[in-house]
């Protein structure tokens, strides 16, 4: 197993006491959003499979692929391939102990991405042994590829594997719910004393604080994303394109996308293994998984046709339309959709402003679950507009359904073809080239929320083709400049975590405003 190197990942050289060398930093942008660098909780998904691929006959370098910040919870034993592909599934637990654990899972799973995934594989592949090292790196690639939150996929698929349907539904709903609750609480707090002028002062540090934690995420997506010239041009392209030539989302994705499978199809061919299943393959039939999609889009779909049918409402409607379109095509993680959901959001429908944008991120940043829950958030406060606190509810409770029920369509549908579709050389060329226009956008996110909120005034004027975002330099506001320097001294230099750092900002927000 010497000399076997992984992308990111020293897979096969071994010292004198056999043991795989520490990998680096988090490669992959979806799990290195909000956090520190940090020993390498996961790969991306990209390396990922490709570890499972050419390690397959180096059982050893999967191990070296997942190393946690905290220790085993008991001392690792050598053992040969045939054990170390089964150690981890050693008994299946009831149902009931299973939904315990997703509901803890579920409460602790605060720090974006990379801590809920450590988490998981800490709980399911270290400490219970439900899943082996094998299923939970198959597993965490196959969610890569899927839009949506990958983390709570993550869930549902290993719930699926443990206990079918049933399973998979409990695990994605109580990894959802500990946090939907709470977001569903600030966001009827918010819209009870958002408007004083205390509470205005408060959210000044907030908004601060989420710039440079967008500016943070960019620094660390464009270190893993960007690898070559055409990388780095598919990034530009894709900030020129959303930031001076309004150019929608989906198009700036999809053309990425092309881009890749383009690439891939002029790349050397290689021949993609992954070296055979831990356990044996479900029967895989395409009427099954036409079967299985229609279910859940009738599930789907349905209430929010009835929605419309009937007349309720036309803002309900509106929800449940556009954050179903989002769902489908949120690729490249919750920041790139962010980039996307704020044009509409504040520009289109007018539901938010941009200042209200910015404190549902710094909000949505310190709770548990999915990031992806700031769209609850946009859901209560559009409703609570128009007719208060249960208009608010219906809201948050349309939009939370259809931005998490597609979770379970994918994950339902497509995961019995977990195997093809992770080792698909142009389906992992496609993510590559989305993972590189995602720098561009999340730029683009980040100038945005920058110009809101170092200045009182910003406009779009048209310049031949351009339109870019021009600030009003007479509106600069000198106080939000300083808040958002004390934030970057103490996140970037200092190190210090989110949960220390945000409510410190907000209360310098309050004395100095």
């Amino acid at each position: 197993g010497t000399g076997n190197k992984l992308q990111g990942v020293d897979g096969g050289s071994h010292g004198g006491s056999g043991q795989p060398k520490r990998p680096p930093a988090l490669s992959c942008h979806a799990c290195a959003i909000g956090l520190r660098d940090r020993p390498a909780r996961s790969a991306c998904a990209i390396d990922r499979t490709e570890a499972v691929t050419r390690a397959s006959a180096h059982p050893a370098t999967l191990d070296a692929s997942l190393t946690m910040d905290e220790p085993r919870a008991t001392p690792e034993r050598p053992v040969g391939p045939t054990q170390r592909a089964t150690v981890a599934t050693q008994a299946s637990p009831g149902l009931r102990e299973a939904a315990a654990v997703w509901w803890r899972i579920g409460v602790l799973s605060f720090g974006g991405p990379a801590a809920q995934i450590a988490l998981m594989h800490r709980t399911l592949v270290d400490e219970r042994r439900w899943l082996s090292e094998r299923e939970f790196l198959d597993a965490l690639g196959f969610c890569m590829l899927l839009p949506g939150p990958e983390a709570m996929q993550l869930a549902t698929l290993a719930g699926r594997r443990l206990h079918g349907v049933r399973g998979g539904l409990i695990a994605g709903g109580l990894f959802v719910l500990p946090g939907a609750l709470v977001i569903l609480i600030l966001a009827a707090l918010y819209a009870q004393l958002g408007a004083l002028p205390w509470m205005q002062a408060l959210f000044n540090g907030v908004q601060a604080t989420v710039v440079v934690i967008v500016l943070d995420a960019l620094l660390k997506v464009g270190r893993r994303a960007l690898h070559d010239t055409l990388d780095r041009t598919i990034a530009l392209s894709a900030f020129v394109a959303l930031f001076a030539l309004a150019i929608p989302f989906p198009i700036v994705i999809g053309g990425a996308a092309l881009l890749g499978v383009l690439r891939a199809r002029r790349a050397p061919a290689t021949p993609a293994t992954t070296g055979g299943p831990v356990r044996p393959h479900e029967r895989i039939t395409l009427v099954r998984t036409l079967r299985t999609a229609g279910i859940w889009l009738l599930i789907w779909w349905l209430p929010l046709l009835g929605i419309a049918a009937l007349d309720l409402e036309p803002l309900w409607w509106q929800l449940g339309s556009y954050f179903s379109l989002l769902a489908t095509l949120s690729f490249g993680g919750a920041y790139a959709l962010l980039a996307w959901m704020v044009q509409d959001v504040v520009h289109g429908f007018g539901w938010l402003d941009a200042a209200q944008m910015l404190d549902a991120l710094g909000l949505a940043e310190t709770t548990p679950g999915p990031l992806i829950l700031v769209t609850e958030f946009v859901g209560y406060l559009a409703a609570h507009r128009q007719g208060g606190w249960w208009w608010g509810v219906a809201g948050a409770a349309i939009t939370l359904w259809a931005t998490f029920v597609p979770c379970f369509l994918w994950i339902f549908a497509l995961a019995p073809w977990i195997d093809r579709l992770s080792a698909s050389a142009t389906v992992r060329a496609a993510l590559s080239a989305i993972t590189a226009a995602v720098v561009g956008v999340i730029l683009n996110l980040s100038l945005w929320f920058a110009l809101q909120v170092f200045f009182g005034q910003i406009e779009r004027p048209s310049i031949g083709a351009l339109v870019p975002w021009v600030p009003v330099w007479s509106s600069v506001q000198p106080i939000n400049l300083a808040l958002a320097l004390g934030a970057a001294m103490l996140m970037l230099r200092w190190r210090w975590s989110l949960l220390r750092t945000l409510p410190v900002m907000a209360l310098a927000g309050l004395v100095f405003t």
